[in-house]
């Protein structure tokens, strides 16, 4: 899959794997890419492949496009080269609940906005895979642990992480104890959104609604404080 960079112009190929993520999203979601070239973030849809194919451009009838020059054959020397890979950078999403009904729900929704969806067991096996991953999303259940969400070794991990870090994650806590879309609930919870188990059948709808209005809200905010280095 060839796409053009909207920032600097430059072609970036991308792998199979991200091909397969795009052409599998739904009418109006997008996948956030960082440019290899420039380095700037961009969303990446399945009409930027359309656009991008040969033969969609040139410079009109009769228009003359001048081709790019031979490659560099200096390494056929001695047979060594250096191997490039553009960064697949497809949003993670880590889901930690127990084996009931609605997890594989709760994954099948995070895949459809455009996650790419990991699961933990264990409290520890979710500490250490947030310690190495830098996660775009985080459901967490209050089954996932004994005792409650509040008592937690994961929600209190969450809770004492960084600001420069924690404002990048889409916190989201499910269980019996809480009231879908309550804000003062969430806000109460430190966490960016709250789905009672009741609601669990119906939080692909929840997460279309409520994700492009964190996006639009504090996107901008966000991508200047990542510029700023904070």
């Amino acid at each position: 899959m060839i796409v053009n960079c909207p920032n600097c112009k430059k072609q970036l190929k991308l792998g199979e794997k991200i091909r397969e993520s795009v052409r599998q999203l739904e009418p109006g979601r997008r996948i956030k890419i960082k440019c290899a070239h420039c380095g700037v973030p961009f969303g990446l849809d399945p009409s930027m492949e359309q656009a991008s194919a040969p033969g969609r451009s040139g410079d009109g009838a009769g228009g003359r496009v001048k081709p790019p020059g031979p490659p560099d054959t200096e390494w056929l020397k001695d047979g060594t080269f250096e191997e490039k890979e553009v960064i697949e950078d497809i949003p993670r999403a880590l889901v930690l609940m127990p084996d009931m009904p609605g997890r594989d729900e709760v994954v099948k929704a995070s895949s459809g906005v455009g996650y790419r969806v990991e699961l933990a067991y264990k409290p520890e096996e979710a500490i250490e895979k947030m310690l190495f991953v830098n996660y775009a999303a985080v459901f967490l259940h209050n089954r996932f642990e004994a005792g409650s969400i509040a008592s937690g070794k994961f929600h209190q991990f969450m809770r004492n992480m960084n600001m420069s870090r924690r404002r990048y994650i889409f916190y989201v806590l499910i269980g019996q104890e809480f009231k879908t879309l309550y804000d003062l609930q969430a806000l109460s919870c430190s966490a960016n959104l709250v789905v009672g188990d009741a609601d669990i059948p119906y939080i692909g709808v929840v997460l279309k609604k409520v994700i492009p209005e964190y996006e639009a809200l504090f996107g901008p905010l966000m991508e200047e404080l990542r510029l700023a280095g904070k």
